[in-house]
């Protein structure tokens, strides 16, 4: 039973910490990285295969448009990469933490009986 809750724990923690990351990547390490490329707002960076043209990635969505999303894409693989990496880290400590097992005894079988040729 102490396992189901630990889990759910889990889930409810990883998605407050999902979100987290997501305004992280969105909203305070992209806007510097997109002024220092030219003012670029990833976000907003798509490839529109409708043929028509439209300013925003909203007003192509808005009007049913078919595009490529690559902005929000590259949002989505930084949220993936800073998750994974705290992830790691995490499992990292907590291992570091555990106690090692003990080393088990040698139990190898001695045979006491013998064959001999014949």
């Amino acid at each position: 039973m102490r396992n189901v809750i630990d889990l759910a724990i889990g889930v409810v923690i990883g998605a407050a910490f999902g979100k987290i990351v997501t305004s992280f990547v969105e909203d305070v390490l992209m806007p510097p990285i997109g002024l220092a490329l030219g003012k670029v707002d990833f976000s907003n960076l798509f490839i529109n295969l409708s043929g028509k043209d439209y300013p925003s990635v909203a007003a192509a969505k808005q009007a049913g448009a078919a595009t490529l999303n690559y902005g929000i894409f590259f949002n989505n693989i930084l949220n993936f990469l800073i998750i994974a990496f705290v992830i790691f880290l995490l499992i990292k400590q907590i291992n570091r933490m555990q106690q090692p097992a003990p080393a088990a005894a040698s139990t190898k079988a001695i045979s006491t009986t013998t064959k001999c040729c014949a």
